[in-house]
């Protein structure tokens, strides 16, 4: 790890930037539950529905109180995690390495900021499950999801009392979880998709953590980085595309993220 830790700093150097992207992998250390997880699946009336189904815009219309139950409910356990040693050490390298330091996240947890990684450095390119924004547009701005809510039980529906909460504060009509669905595409206002790209063209070395890099926008960082030929490092105990690109420009580091950012950030000036 130190060798790696060197010619990582190495190709950073004083001058050049670091793209750290993040997916699901990190946060199951912190003991949030993957996406895809057997904690995902809800079940409405007598079925049972998939994640991928849950979390869409035309579920939503179909039933938009039982698809704030299944937020509410993986809300819930996202505040209940606290971040690791590997936000930790993100956060840490972020505030050395300032504006040569971008994070891309594809995680709604808010565990990066928590951990005190910068707001403005931090892209979260499929949204932040804390907060919501009007079904109407009524703005653009985005609102807190109010603490005082609290979760839905497994399985359950939200109260009329949570969905009379999570009026917009500004016209008083619906809200929808500010997340990306399954069925909607990114952009730059809300996901900050040309930044993100902007970023992995700028990179002089990427690290790729607990990412499967299955969705359309971490492929194209991955894509730009392996014709840019950039130093990457991939950090995931599972096999993926980062860590076959990585092997061949980098290292692939099939171990915990806790385990190995300290150690291979704790170097970066």
């Amino acid at each position: 790890m130190e060798a790696l830790a060197r010619r990582l700093g190495a190709t950073v150097g004083p001058d050049g930037s670091l793209l750290i992207l993040t997916g699901a992998g990190i946060s199951a250390e912190s003991g949030v539950p993957t996406f895809r997880g057997e904690e995902g699946y809800w079940t409405l009336g007598s079925q049972n529905f998939h994640p991928q189904e849950m979390a869409t815009a035309a579920m939503f219309r179909q039933d938009p109180i039982g698809v704030w139950s299944w937020y509410l409910h993986r809300l819930e356990l996202c505040r209940d995690a606290a971040p690791n040693p590997a936000h930790e050490a993100i956060a840490n390298a972020d505030s050395r390495l300032g504006e040569r330091l971008t994070l891309i996240t594809q995680n709604v947890d808010g565990l990066h900021a928590r951990a005190g990684s910068s707001p403005e450095r931090t892209l979260a390119i499929h949204g932040d499950i804390q907060r919501m924004r009007c079904v109407a547009g009524c703005s653009s701005e985005l609102h807190d999801v109010p603490v005082s809510i609290g979760g839905v039980e497994r399985g359950h529906r939200a109260s009329p009392e949570q969905i009379r909460a999570l009026r917009c504060p500004r016209c008083e009509g619906s809200t929808r979880p500010h997340v990306l669905w399954f069925d909607e595409c990114y952009d730059e206002t809300l996901y900050r998709i040309e930044s993100a790209l902007d970023a992995a063209r700028r990179a002089d070395a990427v690290i790729s953590v607990g990412t499967t890099g299955t969705t359309n926008l971490p492929q194209m960082i991955l894509e730009i980085s392996r014709k840019r030929e950039v130093f990457l490092v991939d950090v995931n105990p599972a096999p993926n595309p980062f860590g076959s690109a990585a092997d061949a420009a980098g290292a692939w580091v099939r171990d915990r993220a806790g385990s190995v950012l300290p150690r291979l950030l704790a170097s970066l000036r």
